[in-house]
């Protein structure tokens, strides 16, 4: 069966037409003002507080305030639950609500009837792309597991302020930090994030800071505002990361670092990352920083049949020169090798071309970066240049055509391939053993990581 991949300016509901320009984040004062039928459906189920059991299937859930899973219980949530959040905050200060996960949860849609965690329906809006309206879901250390099945999250990566729950329990920083769309803390939790849609967040898609995890068959679209990954790996984690698309992450669509690495039991990050399709990366961020793949501070990584497509720079690997050093060094077991890197030819406004002078995507992957370590880091990698730009083909998607730095996908677009492609061709001495090909249990149920596909990048030929 074939996929189309519809991005939020085609499925979100009172939204006028797609544009090409990165949307603005709006102020406080902007929000207030924006805040239009903000009211809960009048069917809908109020909740606040401390919050288990089943949502049913179908059911409108309105968070009023912040709602936390206690520990040792559980909440599942149903196919087509719509859960929204509040965007006035808490208290005087309006504190971004937030979803904390002290126990387990399980959110269970369906192809057809995706679990959506949102706000009102008047606030989905293009304009509305980086607003962070609401907190995310914070796992904390007490969370032995959590399911994200067929979920659609998106308008999180509000302000952590005084009075904040992630403020409270010293998980973030007040003043200093923006919730990431899921937060997961526990070294021995264990996490499966698949089928699912994580868009619109002013921080990072997923941020681990410990457990295990499949992040398996999802979408990400325009993460991070200032700043931001997709999914962004710390110490304490083993991860795979396989058969995503990452739609112009702010930075890069995969930070793997073992940063806090022996804090608090917190072993080596190990993540294998294969078979991800990332495009128009790290074009929002200032500066040299971001571009696709960053591995920094002896993280133990397998990035493999990964493709790149209009990213702004290669996969960069700090201080390759201090191997096994934990706490700023390159794991010398690790491989990042054979991935493809994609370019069109159109360039980035000159206002927006930084120090570097790269302003277009070959030119980023050939530019002389002090983190890239070309001797031993995509020896064997396809990658573009002024002659060669290595176009996937893909089935409704023209790189040469949409801007560098739009943070939303156009209308229908397809990251499928077509029969003439270049990714198709993989070559056969590429493996990767996946951490839980056998599998991985979260509530009473066992998840296997994706098997390598002989192909560059999350989808093969259309069916």
């Amino acid at each position: 069966m074939k996929k189309i991949f519809l991005p939020l300016c085609a499925i979100a509901l009172a939204m006028g037409a797609c544009s090409e320009d990165e949307s603005p984040a709006l102020d406080n004062a902007a929000q207030e003002q924006n805040a239009t039928n903000t009211a809960p459906p009048a069917e809908a189920l109020r909740v606040g507080g401390e919050v288990s059991g089943t949502w049913a299937a179908g059911s409108v859930v309105y968070a009023e305030s912040h709602i936390t899973v206690p520990t040792g219980q559980s909440l599942t949530i149903e196919e087509g639950v719509t859960l929204i959040f509040s965007d006035a905050g808490v208290g005087v200060n309006h504190v971004p609500v937030e979803f904390t996960v002290a126990g387990n949860l399980y959110s269970r849609g369906t192809a057809t009837r995706p679990v959506r965690m949102t706000v009102a329906e008047g606030l989905r809006t293009a304009d509305n792309a980086f607003a962070a309206m609401w907190g995310g879901i914070v796992a904390t250390a007490s969370c032995k597991e959590m399911l994200i099945d067929h979920t659609i999250i998106e308008y999180t990566g509000g302000q952590v302020i005084e009075g904040s729950p992630a403020a409270t329990a010293e998980i973030y920083t007040a003043g200093d930090d923006a919730y990431p769309q899921i937060t997961t803390c526990n070294v021995d939790g264990r996490y499966v994030i698949t089928n699912s849609t994580l868009r619109c967040g002013w921080s990072d898609g997923i941020y681990m800071m410990g457990g295990q995890a499949i992040i398996a068959n999802n979408t990400f679209e325009a993460n991070g505002y200032d700043g931001g990954e997709a999914v962004n790996v710390k110490a304490g984690c083993r991860a795979d990361v396989a058969g995503n698309l990452m739609f112009s992450p702010n930075t890069n669509g995969l930070k793997l670092s073992s940063s806090g690495q022996g804090e608090s039991g917190r072993g080596q990050a190990q993540v294998n990352a294969y078979n991800n399709t990332i495009v128009g990366a790290g074009w929002r961020r200032d500066g040299e920083k971001g571009g696709c793949v960053y591995a920094e501070k002896n993280a133990r990584v397998c990035v493999v049949a990964n493709l790149m497509v209009n990213c702004k720079f290669r996969a960069m690997t700090p201080n390759y020169d201090i191997p096994n050093n934990p706490d700023e060094g390159y794991d010398d077991k690790s491989v990042i090798d054979y991935n493809m890197y994609a370019s069109g030819m159109q360039t980035i406004a000159p206002e927006a071309v930084g120090k570097s002078g790269v302003n277009c995507a070959w030119a980023g992957y050939q530019y002389a970066h002090g983190d890239y370590n070309t001797a031993a880091v995509d020896v064997n990698s396809l990658v573009a240049n002024a002659t060669t730009p290595l176009n996937p083909l893909f089935v409704a998607y023209d790189i040469n055509a949409h801007a560098l730095a739009s943070a939303l996908m156009p209308n229908g677009a397809d990251f499928h391939l077509t029969a003439a492609s270049p990714a198709l061709g993989l070559p056969t001495e590429v493996n990767v053993a996946p951490h839980f090909a056998t599998g991985l249990q979260v509530g009473g149920q066992t998840y296997s990581s994706p098997t390598l596909q002989r192909h560059y990048g999350a989808y093969g030929l259309a069916e």
